[in-house]
Order: C-alpha cells, then structure tokens, then sequence
C-alpha cells in the first residue's frame, strides 16, 4: 500500500499543483432518535412516522487553494420557505414530530451540527463552528491525522478517476474515494490527508455522507479563505467535555420524563 500511496502522488502533474476551486457537496446526517415502542403500531402516528425523513440534508460548498479550505453552508434564496427536505410523502406533521423528537434525543448527531470548517495545509490546524443544542462554538486545534489504508479499488466521480481510502478514527469506520487529478490533501469538514481531492466520504456505514455533486476548478478570491470567527471560543478537549456534559443532562432530564410519564409517549 505504500508503493501505491507513492505511486499516486508521482502521478499528479506538477502543473497542476496551484490548484483551487470549489465543490458542492450534499450532506446527509441519519437521525438518532429512537420511535418509541408501540408507537409505530399506533394508527394516529403512523402515517406521520412513514413521512419522516430518515436523516437532515443539507449542501455544503469546500472552497480551496494549495493552502487551505474552507467548507461552509451553501446560500439557500428560498431557506425563509424550506421547513426541511423535499422527501417523499414529507408534510408539516410528520415535520413537527421529527423537530419535537429530535430536541428530546440523546444523540450526538440529533443535537450537533457542523457549520463551518477552515484547515491550514501548512501547519495543519483546524477550525470549525459547531452549533450544539442552539449554543455556537468555535473550536480549534489540530486537524485529526488519519491512518488511512489504500484499498486499490477505484472508480469514476463526476468524471475524475477515485480511489478508496479507509480509516477507523475515535471508533468511527471512514470510507473515502479520493482523486489525484485534483492535487491537494483535502476533503469536506475535518477529512483529509490523502494525496488528492476528497470527494466522497462515508462515516460509520453511511450515518454521515458527504457526496460531491460539483466541481467548480476556478481562482478562489484572495481572503475568502479565512479561519471563522463565529461562536464561543474553546479547546477541542473543552468542547468534548461540554458535549458529555449536555448530553449527561439531556439523559438525566428524559429519564425523568419518562418515570414521570410511565415511559409512553406524549
């Protein structure tokens, strides 16, 4: 595997080592929230439970040059009008539900989500703002340095030539495909490392996707890509004590609610 790693970086154009651009990804994270039990059964809510999309969708766009990316929420002119994802059989019911059984979820992925990314090629930092249970923070540090493993397997991605890459990180299974004919080790939100392009990233059988539907090869502004700003200022290791935290009340708090409601649904 480390002849073929070799190999792909000896293949990229030195041409083409200044370049920048911006992709378009689609983002999908599967929900976490658990039915209660008997609820499917119930006529009153089954219709609403068939309707409920199985995870949030969203666009995110990755713009990059040879020294750094930043990823950040696509514009959305109509988001005053977008309740959520157009999905079949989707309506405002089944929307107030997914809303109401998101909010009392203990799970990270229902009360987490990542809005912005900035990586520094040179020195390999990282920062993001995260948005955790309606409080922003802005957390820095060092982008995660993933082991990743070669597989040789390849395909064909909006007309670039990928190869597979897998990693484990934190427990979590990556899977990654990856184009050398775009030479700059990045990738959407915190994924990177690979000699080439990111352009398709599956965590842990599909919980988090991010799938890249453009790419847009084309000078990128000088001082766009800037470290965000926005939320309150931590540590990585602070953020994570505050993330067990939360979730600890959240699990304290629906544990009550349970007791005191003789664990059936409101």
């Amino acid at each position: 595997m480390k002849r073929l790693l070799t190999l792909l970086v000896l293949l990229v154009p030195s041409a083409l080592s200044a370049q920048q651009g911006a992709i378009v990804f689609d983002r999908s994270v599967q929900f976490g929230f658990e039915i209660p039990e008997g609820m499917r059964e119930n006529p009153m809510f089954r219709e609403m439970l068939d309707a409920m999309p199985a995870a949030n969708y969203d666009t995110m766009i990755l713009l990059f040059d040879e020294s750094g990316s930043l990823m950040v929420p696509a514009p959305d002119p109509e988001e005053e009008q977008k309740e959520d994802p157009v999905v079949p059989g989707h309506d405002m019911r089944a929307s107030g539900m997914t809303m109401r059984m998101g909010m009392g979820s203990t799970a990270r992925s229902d009360q987490e989500e990542l809005l912005v990314a900035f990586v520094n090629f040179a020195d390999g930092t990282i920062a993001e703002t995260r948005e955790l249970m309606t409080r922003k923070f802005l957390i820095t540090g060092i982008r995660p340095e993933y082991q990743w493993r070669l597989t040789g397997e390849q395909s064909e991605l909006l007309g670039y030539v990928v190869h597979k890459a897998t990693a484990v990180q934190d427990s979590s299974h990556i899977e990654a495909w990856f184009t050398p004919e775009i030479p700059v080790q990045g990738g959407p939100g915190p994924y990177g490392g690979l000699p080439g392009m990111i352009l398709s990233v599956s965590v842990n059988d599909g919980h988090t996707v991010y799938s890249a539907t453009e790419v847009n090869l084309r000078p990128v502004e000088e001082g766009v890509i800037i470290a965000p700003e926005d939320g309150e200022a931590v540590s990585r290791e602070e953020y994570e004590e505050i993330v067990a935290e939360k979730l600890k009340e959240l699990e304290t708090t629906q544990s009550r609610l349970r007791r005191i409601h003789g664990g059936s649904p409101n």
